[in-house]
Protein backbone atom coordinates (compact mmCIF):
# COMPACT_ATOMS: atom_id res chain seq x y z
CA UNK A 1 0.00 0.00 0.00
CA UNK A 2 1.62 3.20 -1.01
CA UNK A 3 1.85 6.23 1.62
CA UNK A 4 -1.21 8.00 2.35
CA UNK A 5 -1.79 11.55 0.95
CA UNK A 6 -1.89 14.67 2.78
CA UNK A 7 -3.97 17.28 1.07
CA UNK A 8 -4.35 20.89 1.70
CA UNK A 9 -6.04 23.62 0.50
CA UNK A 10 -4.59 26.81 -2.00
CA UNK A 11 -6.78 30.05 -1.17
CA UNK A 12 -4.05 31.52 -3.20
CA UNK A 13 -0.22 30.71 -4.41
CA UNK A 14 1.42 32.24 -1.43
CA UNK A 15 -0.86 30.10 1.15
CA UNK A 16 -0.80 27.15 -1.41
CA UNK A 17 3.67 27.62 -0.92
CA UNK A 18 3.34 27.49 2.43
CA UNK A 19 1.62 24.58 2.44
CA UNK A 20 3.42 22.29 0.35
CA UNK A 21 6.55 23.81 2.24
CA UNK A 22 4.99 22.76 5.25
CA UNK A 23 4.43 19.13 3.92
CA UNK A 24 1.21 18.94 1.81
CA UNK A 25 1.86 15.81 -0.70
CA UNK A 26 -0.91 17.80 -2.82
CA UNK A 27 -3.26 20.50 -2.62
CA UNK A 28 -6.63 21.80 -4.16
CA UNK A 29 -6.86 24.81 -6.03
CA UNK A 30 -10.64 26.21 -5.81
CA UNK A 31 -11.00 28.53 -9.24
CA UNK A 32 -13.35 31.50 -9.08
CA UNK A 33 -16.63 31.05 -10.26
CA UNK A 34 -16.00 27.08 -10.26
CA UNK A 35 -15.47 26.45 -6.90
CA UNK A 36 -17.34 26.54 -3.06
CA UNK A 37 -15.46 29.27 -2.11
CA UNK A 38 -14.91 31.55 -4.41
CA UNK A 39 -13.50 34.68 -3.29
CA UNK A 40 -13.91 37.64 -5.44
CA UNK A 41 -11.66 39.74 -3.91
CA UNK A 42 -7.85 39.94 -3.16
CA UNK A 43 -5.22 37.39 -4.50
CA UNK A 44 -7.08 34.27 -5.39
CA UNK A 45 -6.98 31.37 -7.73
CA UNK A 46 -8.46 32.62 -11.12
CA UNK A 47 -8.73 31.59 -14.85
CA UNK A 48 -5.51 33.41 -15.61
CA UNK A 49 -3.31 32.19 -12.56
CA UNK A 50 -4.27 29.22 -12.46
CA UNK A 51 -1.66 27.42 -14.84
CA UNK A 52 0.97 29.73 -12.44
CA UNK A 53 -0.23 27.85 -9.42
CA UNK A 54 -0.03 24.06 -11.20
CA UNK A 55 2.96 25.12 -12.57
CA UNK A 56 4.10 26.73 -9.22
CA UNK A 57 2.75 22.86 -7.11
CA UNK A 58 4.76 20.83 -9.79
CA UNK A 59 7.95 22.39 -8.96
CA UNK A 60 7.82 22.33 -5.44
CA UNK A 61 7.38 18.20 -6.07
CA UNK A 62 3.26 18.46 -5.03
CA UNK A 63 0.56 17.13 -6.76
CA UNK A 64 -2.19 19.94 -8.02
CA UNK A 65 -6.17 18.84 -7.90
CA UNK A 66 -8.24 21.77 -9.62
CA UNK A 67 -11.66 22.23 -7.87
CA UNK A 68 -14.86 22.76 -10.13
CA UNK A 69 -17.08 21.32 -7.78
CA UNK A 70 -20.38 23.97 -8.46
CA UNK A 71 -23.79 22.62 -9.00
CA UNK A 72 -23.97 24.51 -12.13
CA UNK A 73 -26.34 26.35 -14.10
CA UNK A 74 -26.50 26.30 -17.71
CA UNK A 75 -24.35 29.63 -18.33
CA UNK A 76 -21.84 27.63 -16.27
CA UNK A 77 -21.72 24.36 -18.49
CA UNK A 78 -21.06 27.18 -21.61
CA UNK A 79 -18.12 28.15 -19.19
CA UNK A 80 -16.34 25.38 -18.00
CA UNK A 81 -14.43 24.43 -21.26
CA UNK A 82 -12.36 27.56 -21.80
CA UNK A 83 -11.16 26.91 -18.27
CA UNK A 84 -10.20 23.27 -19.07
CA UNK A 85 -8.56 24.65 -22.12
CA UNK A 86 -6.36 26.77 -20.26
CA UNK A 87 -5.31 23.40 -18.05
CA UNK A 88 -4.24 21.84 -21.32
CA UNK A 89 -0.51 22.49 -21.44
CA UNK A 90 0.10 22.82 -16.99
CA UNK A 91 -1.94 19.75 -16.70
CA UNK A 92 -3.32 18.87 -13.12
CA UNK A 93 -2.60 16.03 -11.34
CA UNK A 94 -6.94 15.52 -10.80
CA UNK A 95 -10.25 17.07 -11.87
CA UNK A 96 -12.53 17.70 -8.70
CA UNK A 97 -16.28 17.65 -9.62
CA UNK A 98 -19.65 16.81 -8.41
CA UNK A 99 -21.83 17.73 -11.07
CA UNK A 100 -22.71 15.07 -13.65
CA UNK A 101 -22.87 17.44 -15.84
CA UNK A 102 -19.31 18.33 -16.18
CA UNK A 103 -18.01 14.58 -16.52
CA UNK A 104 -18.21 14.11 -20.44
CA UNK A 105 -16.82 17.83 -20.99
CA UNK A 106 -14.35 17.04 -18.53
CA UNK A 107 -13.26 13.80 -20.07
CA UNK A 108 -13.27 15.73 -23.93
CA UNK A 109 -11.28 18.72 -22.88
CA UNK A 110 -9.05 16.50 -20.72
CA UNK A 111 -8.99 13.06 -21.45
CA UNK A 112 -5.79 11.88 -19.00
CA UNK A 113 -6.09 14.02 -16.34
CA UNK A 114 -7.88 11.78 -13.46
CA UNK A 115 -11.35 12.57 -12.24
CA UNK A 116 -12.42 12.66 -9.03
CA UNK A 117 -15.94 13.04 -7.52
CA UNK A 118 -16.33 15.73 -5.12
CA UNK A 119 -17.78 15.40 -1.27
CA UNK A 120 -21.04 17.17 -2.99
CA UNK A 121 -21.81 13.57 -4.64
CA UNK A 122 -23.03 12.31 -0.95
CA UNK A 123 -21.08 9.15 -1.67
CA UNK A 124 -21.66 7.01 1.29
CA UNK A 125 -22.04 3.50 0.09
CA UNK A 126 -19.16 1.02 -1.74
CA UNK A 127 -22.17 0.64 -4.26
CA UNK A 128 -21.95 4.17 -5.16
CA UNK A 129 -18.45 4.05 -5.18
CA UNK A 130 -18.42 1.10 -7.62
CA UNK A 131 -20.80 3.53 -9.46
CA UNK A 132 -17.99 6.10 -9.82
CA UNK A 133 -15.55 3.72 -10.40
CA UNK A 134 -17.04 2.06 -13.28
CA UNK A 135 -17.64 5.50 -14.84
CA UNK A 136 -13.61 5.87 -14.80
CA UNK A 137 -13.73 7.99 -11.56
CA UNK A 138 -9.84 7.54 -9.96
CA UNK A 139 -10.71 8.84 -6.17
CA UNK A 140 -14.16 9.33 -4.70
CA UNK A 141 -14.09 12.24 -1.77
CA UNK A 142 -16.24 10.56 0.43
CA UNK A 143 -19.68 11.90 2.33
CA UNK A 144 -18.91 13.61 5.38
CA UNK A 145 -21.56 11.83 7.42
CA UNK A 146 -19.21 8.06 7.25
CA UNK A 147 -18.29 5.98 10.12
CA UNK A 148 -14.68 4.81 10.49
CA UNK A 149 -16.43 1.25 9.99
CA UNK A 150 -18.44 2.49 7.17
CA UNK A 151 -15.23 3.38 5.26
CA UNK A 152 -13.39 0.38 6.29
CA UNK A 153 -16.12 -1.57 4.46
CA UNK A 154 -16.24 0.56 1.38
CA UNK A 155 -12.41 0.06 1.28
CA UNK A 156 -12.46 -3.76 1.67
CA UNK A 157 -15.86 -3.66 -1.28
CA UNK A 158 -14.17 -1.51 -3.58
CA UNK A 159 -9.90 -1.92 -2.81
CA UNK A 160 -8.88 -0.65 -6.04
CA UNK A 161 -9.97 2.89 -5.78
CA UNK A 162 -8.82 6.13 -4.24
CA UNK A 163 -10.61 6.86 -0.70
CA UNK A 164 -10.02 10.66 0.63
CA UNK A 165 -11.73 12.08 3.61
CA UNK A 166 -11.88 15.33 5.31
CA UNK A 167 -9.77 15.15 8.68
CA UNK A 168 -9.97 18.97 9.91
CA UNK A 169 -11.62 22.10 9.63
CA UNK A 170 -15.14 23.51 9.22
CA UNK A 171 -17.84 21.90 8.63
CA UNK A 172 -21.24 22.99 7.23
CA UNK A 173 -24.35 22.24 8.84
CA UNK A 174 -26.11 20.89 5.60
CA UNK A 175 -26.10 17.21 4.63
CA UNK A 176 -23.08 16.88 1.98
CA UNK A 177 -22.91 20.88 2.39
CA UNK A 178 -25.72 21.48 -0.09
CA UNK A 179 -27.33 24.27 2.09
CA UNK A 180 -29.85 26.45 0.48
CA UNK A 181 -30.31 28.87 3.84
CA UNK A 182 -27.70 31.84 1.97
CA UNK A 183 -29.80 31.37 -1.13
CA UNK A 184 -33.03 32.01 0.77
CA UNK A 185 -32.05 34.95 2.84
CA UNK A 186 -30.11 37.17 0.23
CA UNK A 187 -32.87 36.36 -2.53
CA UNK A 188 -30.31 34.44 -4.29
CA UNK A 189 -27.91 37.06 -4.62
CA UNK A 190 -25.16 34.37 -2.23
CA UNK A 191 -25.75 31.16 -3.87
CA UNK A 192 -24.34 28.46 -1.41
CA UNK A 193 -23.34 26.14 -3.97
CA UNK A 194 -22.05 28.38 -6.15
CA UNK A 195 -19.04 29.34 -4.11
CA UNK A 196 -20.52 32.36 -2.08
CA UNK A 197 -22.38 30.74 0.71
CA UNK A 198 -22.46 33.93 3.78
CA UNK A 199 -22.60 31.20 6.16
CA UNK A 200 -25.88 31.73 8.13
CA UNK A 201 -25.26 28.80 10.15
CA UNK A 202 -22.72 30.55 12.24
CA UNK A 203 -25.40 33.81 12.76
CA UNK A 204 -27.29 34.33 16.05
CA UNK A 205 -30.80 33.80 16.02
CA UNK A 206 -34.09 34.94 17.45
CA UNK A 207 -37.62 34.21 16.92
CA UNK A 208 -40.44 36.39 15.84
CA UNK A 209 -44.06 35.28 16.99
CA UNK A 210 -46.95 36.43 14.22
CA UNK A 211 -48.63 38.65 16.56
CA UNK A 212 -45.85 40.34 18.25
CA UNK A 213 -43.92 41.77 15.68
CA UNK A 214 -40.97 43.63 16.33
CA UNK A 215 -40.43 41.95 19.65
CA UNK A 216 -37.54 39.30 19.40
CA UNK A 217 -37.38 36.06 21.59
CA UNK A 218 -33.96 34.57 22.66
CA UNK A 219 -33.64 30.97 20.90
CA UNK A 220 -31.96 29.27 24.00
CA UNK A 221 -30.51 25.63 24.34
CA UNK A 222 -29.85 24.41 28.20
CA UNK A 223 -28.79 28.08 28.56
CA UNK A 224 -25.76 27.93 26.01
CA UNK A 225 -26.48 30.13 23.71
CA UNK A 226 -28.82 30.89 20.55
CA UNK A 227 -25.75 29.29 18.07
CA UNK A 228 -27.99 26.48 17.37
CA UNK A 229 -26.93 25.70 13.38
CA UNK A 230 -23.36 26.34 14.50
CA UNK A 231 -20.58 22.88 14.51
CA UNK A 232 -17.78 22.86 16.06
CA UNK A 233 -14.95 22.36 13.90
CA UNK A 234 -13.61 18.98 12.66
CA UNK A 235 -10.23 17.61 13.78
CA UNK A 236 -9.39 13.95 13.28
CA UNK A 237 -5.59 13.99 13.76
CA UNK A 238 -5.60 11.25 17.00
CA UNK A 239 -7.70 8.83 14.28
CA UNK A 240 -4.51 8.98 11.74
CA UNK A 241 -3.81 5.83 12.32
CA UNK A 242 -7.22 3.71 11.96
CA UNK A 243 -7.89 5.95 9.45
CA UNK A 244 -4.66 4.29 7.32
CA UNK A 245 -5.86 0.95 8.28
CA UNK A 246 -9.47 1.60 7.44
CA UNK A 247 -8.24 2.47 3.52
CA UNK A 248 -8.11 5.91 3.41
CA UNK A 249 -5.60 7.24 0.86
CA UNK A 250 -5.56 11.21 0.85
CA UNK A 251 -6.09 13.22 4.36
CA UNK A 252 -8.09 16.68 3.19
CA UNK A 253 -7.74 19.75 5.19
CA UNK A 254 -10.65 22.83 4.89
CA UNK A 255 -9.58 26.13 4.44
CA UNK A 256 -9.04 27.59 1.67
CA UNK A 257 -10.23 31.54 2.94
CA UNK A 258 -7.65 30.99 6.01
CA UNK A 259 -4.22 32.29 7.15
CA UNK A 260 -0.99 30.94 5.80
CA UNK A 261 -0.13 30.53 9.36
CA UNK A 262 -3.18 27.83 10.02
CA UNK A 263 -1.80 26.10 6.28
CA UNK A 264 1.62 25.86 7.41
CA UNK A 265 0.37 24.63 11.06
CA UNK A 266 -2.14 22.50 9.52
CA UNK A 267 0.51 20.80 6.76
CA UNK A 268 3.11 20.10 9.71
CA UNK A 269 1.36 18.56 12.47
CA UNK A 270 -0.84 15.96 10.43
CA UNK A 271 2.28 15.81 7.75
CA UNK A 272 4.21 14.69 11.24
CA UNK A 273 0.80 11.98 12.39
CA UNK A 274 1.03 10.22 9.22
CA UNK A 275 4.98 10.28 9.03
CA UNK A 276 5.22 8.83 12.63
CA UNK A 277 2.63 5.86 11.57
CA UNK A 278 4.73 4.74 8.61
CA UNK A 279 8.13 5.01 10.95
CA UNK A 280 6.24 3.24 13.31
CA UNK A 281 7.02 6.39 15.97
CA UNK A 282 5.76 6.88 18.86
CA UNK A 283 2.43 9.22 17.98
CA UNK A 284 1.83 12.08 20.75
CA UNK A 285 -2.25 12.02 20.15
CA UNK A 286 -2.51 14.87 22.79
CA UNK A 287 0.68 16.60 21.98
CA UNK A 288 -0.44 17.31 17.93
CA UNK A 289 -3.98 17.80 18.72
CA UNK A 290 -3.18 21.04 21.56
CA UNK A 291 -0.51 22.18 18.43
CA UNK A 292 -3.64 22.47 15.99
CA UNK A 293 -5.64 24.39 19.22
CA UNK A 294 -3.15 26.98 18.34
CA UNK A 295 -4.51 27.66 14.79
CA UNK A 296 -8.40 29.12 14.20
CA UNK A 297 -10.72 27.00 15.54
CA UNK A 298 -14.45 26.72 16.84
CA UNK A 299 -13.10 24.04 19.44
CA UNK A 300 -13.05 20.97 17.90
CA UNK A 301 -15.19 17.51 17.48
CA UNK A 302 -14.79 14.31 15.69
CA UNK A 303 -17.89 14.33 13.40
CA UNK A 304 -19.38 11.23 12.76
CA UNK A 305 -16.04 8.93 12.70
CA UNK A 306 -16.58 7.53 15.93
CA UNK A 307 -19.73 8.62 17.51
CA UNK A 308 -23.39 10.55 15.97
CA UNK A 309 -22.96 14.05 16.49
CA UNK A 310 -24.83 15.45 19.90
CA UNK A 311 -25.22 18.76 21.42
CA UNK A 312 -21.68 18.90 22.68
CA UNK A 313 -20.60 18.73 18.65
CA UNK A 314 -22.04 22.24 18.35
CA UNK A 315 -20.93 25.69 19.82
CA UNK A 316 -23.61 27.60 21.56
CA UNK A 317 -21.33 30.69 22.36
CA UNK A 318 -19.67 32.13 19.50
CA UNK A 319 -20.02 31.55 15.54
CA UNK A 320 -16.36 32.87 15.56
CA UNK A 321 -13.36 31.25 15.57
CA UNK A 322 -10.34 31.83 18.03
CA UNK A 323 -6.74 31.23 17.92
CA UNK A 324 -5.05 29.76 20.80
CA UNK A 325 -1.75 31.55 19.06
CA UNK A 326 -1.28 34.53 17.81
CA UNK A 327 0.27 34.82 14.36
CA UNK A 328 3.02 37.61 14.40
CA UNK A 329 4.64 37.51 11.02
CA UNK A 330 6.68 35.96 8.22
CA UNK A 331 10.12 35.79 7.92
CA UNK A 332 10.74 37.48 3.97
CA UNK A 333 14.74 37.84 4.27
CA UNK A 334 17.73 36.41 5.67
CA UNK A 335 20.67 40.06 5.47
CA UNK A 336 23.59 38.26 7.87
CA UNK A 337 24.25 36.43 10.97
CA UNK A 338 21.33 36.61 13.05
CA UNK A 339 19.36 39.46 11.52
CA UNK A 340 16.25 39.31 9.31
CA UNK A 341 13.57 40.92 7.67
CA UNK A 342 10.01 40.18 9.03
CA UNK A 343 6.51 41.18 7.83
CA UNK A 344 4.31 41.66 10.69
CA UNK A 345 0.85 40.19 10.96
CA UNK A 346 -0.03 41.73 13.77
CA UNK A 347 1.58 44.30 16.55
CA UNK A 348 5.01 43.20 17.77
CA UNK A 349 6.16 45.02 21.21
CA UNK A 350 10.21 45.18 22.26
CA UNK A 351 10.58 42.03 24.72
CA UNK A 352 7.53 39.91 23.78
CA UNK A 353 9.07 35.74 23.80
CA UNK A 354 8.08 35.04 19.94
CA UNK A 355 8.53 30.88 18.54
CA UNK A 356 9.64 31.06 15.21
CA UNK A 357 8.51 27.59 13.66
CA UNK A 358 10.08 26.39 10.03
CA UNK A 359 8.96 23.15 8.45
CA UNK A 360 11.17 20.66 10.47
CA UNK A 361 11.91 22.93 13.73
CA UNK A 362 10.72 25.38 16.12
CA UNK A 363 12.87 27.71 18.49
CA UNK A 364 11.92 30.51 21.20
CA UNK A 365 13.25 33.69 20.66
CA UNK A 366 12.90 36.96 22.92
CA UNK A 367 12.75 39.97 20.57
CA UNK A 368 15.93 42.34 21.82
CA UNK A 369 15.05 44.81 19.36
CA UNK A 370 12.89 46.10 16.47
CA UNK A 371 14.18 48.29 13.44
CA UNK A 372 11.72 49.60 10.79
CA UNK A 373 12.87 48.43 7.23
CA UNK A 374 12.10 52.02 5.64
CA UNK A 375 14.50 54.04 8.01
CA UNK A 376 17.30 53.43 10.75
CA UNK A 377 15.11 54.10 13.64
CA UNK A 378 14.75 51.70 16.71
CA UNK A 379 11.05 51.60 18.04
CA UNK A 380 9.26 49.89 20.43
CA UNK A 381 6.28 48.74 19.05
CA UNK A 382 5.43 47.75 15.55
CA UNK A 383 2.53 47.05 13.43
CA UNK A 384 0.74 44.88 11.48
CA UNK A 385 2.08 44.80 7.70
CA UNK A 386 5.03 46.69 8.90
CA UNK A 387 8.69 45.09 7.71
CA UNK A 388 11.27 45.31 10.51
CA UNK A 389 14.38 43.64 10.96
CA UNK A 390 14.90 41.51 13.85
CA UNK A 391 17.59 39.97 15.57
CA UNK A 392 15.99 36.01 15.56
CA UNK A 393 18.86 34.19 17.57
CA UNK A 394 17.91 30.27 15.14
CA UNK A 395 19.72 27.31 15.53
CA UNK A 396 22.11 26.45 12.13
CA UNK A 397 19.77 23.96 11.45
CA UNK A 398 17.02 26.24 10.96
CA UNK A 399 18.56 28.90 9.08
CA UNK A 400 18.65 26.93 6.04
CA UNK A 401 14.28 27.10 6.34
CA UNK A 402 14.30 30.95 6.75
CA UNK A 403 12.40 31.70 3.61
CA UNK A 404 9.36 29.95 5.33
CA UNK A 405 9.74 30.56 8.79
CA UNK A 406 6.96 32.30 10.41
CA UNK A 407 6.91 33.72 14.49
CA UNK A 408 3.77 33.69 16.51
CA UNK A 409 3.65 34.62 20.52
CA UNK A 410 4.70 31.85 22.52
CA UNK A 411 1.02 31.40 25.00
Amino acid sequence: MSKAELLLPAGNIEKMQYAIAYGADAVYLGVVDFSLRSMKAGNAITQDNIKQATQTAHQMGSKAYVTVNIFANNDDIEKLPALLEVLQDEKPDGIIFGDPGFYSIIKNKLPDVPMHISTQANTLNYSAVKFWQDLGISRVILGRELSLKEIETISNKVPDIELEVLVHGSLCVSYSGRCLLSDYFTNNDRKSNKGNCTQPCRWSYHLVEENRLGQYFEITEDEKGTYILNPKDLALIKYIPNLIEAGVNSFKIEGRTKSLYYASIAAKTYKQAINNYYKDSPFDAEGLFNELTKTNNRQFMTGFLVDKPDTEHYNYKSSKGKTGATFVGVVEEHINDNKYIVKLKNQLKKGNTVECITPNGMHETVIESIVMVNGDNNVDVANTNHHVYLELNLPEQMKTEFKWAILRYKE
